[in-house]
């Protein structure tokens, strides 16, 4: 695997990075820095950082079929204009906790976009437990609660034949499996197909290769884990030069890059010596396989 390449492509010293997402009509890539309320977009061309400010933490991006993009934004879901960097409530969660905010999230195969809450963290990881839920918007903006009793909701996919939902909860230290239907968005029969072994350290974001394999960003861990959901075996490990992976995608041209981005939070003087790219956002070409673009949100 010697012809694996890992870039910083932006230094950016992130926060939180998080949520990344290929848009192709840009040929850019979309992040977040949670912490730093800023929705951030690098282009593949000029590979320039732009960045939109928001109001609150804001912990996932998607794109959205009518154009622009959809955001979680405290416990908001949002839509973002982009040129116009104009931030609209879609509507409201978990509204009788004040101390939530929405973590990870991402559009299934049928456009609605899943995204689950956590409380707001006294330092990285450390947080009141259980205070979360998976929520789904669906493309008519209503909203559905799938279970609350979530530590941090996480990386989320779905199967190729889209009859399975993949998702982490992060201090369960499992990816876990539910039953999925297409039709109506309901989840089930959750079961554990991956727990994480010490030295990788706590289960991030996610995604789906073309091969049906999950890539798991390892936070704490400075890897990204390959994973066969049918057998639950760990087929590959892409170590990064940070310790603090949050997520990954695939994009680029034919999705062959994977892009991972990174936190910083957390760290003192002497660890971001040691690791001045922290924070950043890394591109691993070489790995050999492919990613799926990313649904846009129907509504």
């Amino acid at each position: 695997m010697s012809s694996v390449k890992i870039e910083c492509v932006a230094s950016e010293g992130y926060g939180i990075g998080e949520s990344p997402v290929w848009d192709e009509q840009e040929s850019a890539l979309l992040c977040v820095d949670i912490t730093g309320r800023k929705v951030c977009r690098w282009s593949s061309l000029t590979r320039q950082v732009q960045a939109i400010s928001v109001d609150a933490p804001v912990s996932s991006v998607a794109l959205r079929k009518s154009g622009d993009y959809v955001i979680t934004l405290g416990t908001r879901f949002a839509a973002l204009k982009w040129k116009e960097q104009l931030v609209t409530t879609i509507t409201h969660v978990d509204k009788d906790k004040p101390n939530n905010r929405f973590n990870d999230g991402k559009v299934d195969p049928a456009g609605r976009y899943f995204a689950g809450t956590m409380a707001e963290e006294i330092r990285p990881a450390v947080l009141e437990r259980h205070q979360g839920s998976l929520y789904t918007l669906f493309s008519d903006l209503s909203v559905v609660k799938h279970f609350d009793q979530v530590d941090i909701s996480n990386g989320l996919d779905w199967s190729l034949d889209h009859k399975t939902f993949f998702y982490i909860d992060s201090l369960s230290y499992s990816v876990d499996a539910f039953d999925y239907d297409i039709q109506t968005g309901k989840i089930g029969n959750r079961r554990s197909i991956y727990r994480l072994e010490k030295e990788e350290s706590i289960p991030d974001g996610m995604c789906i290769d073309t091969e049906g394999k999950l890539w798991v960003a390892c936070y704490d861990g400075g890897r990204v884990i390959r994973l066969d959901p049918e057998t639950g075996k760990r087929l590959q490990t892409v170590k990064l030069p940070v310790d603090k992976t949050t997520s990954c995608c695939f994009g680029g041209k034919d999705y062959s890059e994977m892009y991972v981005t990174s936190a910083s939070d957390g760290m003192d003087k002497e660890w971001l010596s040691r690791q001045p790219q922290a924070g950043g956002v890394f591109k691993i070409t070489g790995l050999g396989v492919k990613g799926i673009p990313p649904y846009p949100f129907a509504g």
